[in-house]
């Protein structure tokens, strides 16, 4: 077999893998939202003590948020079923990459499929972001997820494309 196929092979199993893991981690953690939100400010409580700075202006954001997301699941929290479909998006996401997983030449659309998702990332996160009063900083966090998820999508899209070329008979 020729040994860049087999280098090739590896990449995008190791790559998409990545993906995969990445899309998981993502979606399980919107399940304990405030419990990871009390860790977080108990975290950077310390850091930021007394600080004008970035760290302490963020501070006060995410203490915003926990009494926000505290006072909503003690009266409303039939509101977090919101949250646990966004976990189980991410996972049924994660799902479709199993298919290029499996044979990513015949499935290479999937990878454009992520890169198109990932795209989107960005203005949807920048407009409905505007739209809810999240501030600036917090949005550009989460566009970097489609940027930073874009990197290894569009590394796999042309492993897959060389992979292909080299699989087609001359």
């Amino acid at each position: 077999m020729n040994p860049r196929i087999e280098i090739l092979r590896r990449r995008l199993r190791g790559l998409t893998v990545f993906f995969i893991a990445g899309l998981v981690f993502s979606g399980v953690t919107a399940l304990p939202l405030e419990t990871e939100l009390n860790l977080l400010v108990q975290w950077l409580s310390p850091a930021a003590s007394g600080s004008g700075s970035v760290a302490g202006g963020f501070l006060a954001w995410l203490l915003r948020v926990q009494q926000g997301l505290q006072q909503t699941n003690q009266a409303y929290p039939f509101l977090a079923y919101g949250t646990d479909w966004l976990a189980f998006a991410h996972v049924v996401i994660a799902v479709a990459f199993l298919g290029p997983l499996r044979d990513p030449v015949r499935n290479r659309w999937i990878y454009d499929f992520g890169l198109i998702a990932c795209a989107m990332v960005v203005p949807f996160a920048l407009l409905a972001g505007q739209v809810r009063g999240i501030p600036l900083g917090w949005r550009l966090i989460d566009c970097s997820f489609g940027v930073f998820g874009a990197m290894p999508l569009w590394l796999c899209r042309q492993y897959a494309r060389e992979l292909e070329v080299r699989l087609t008979p001359r």
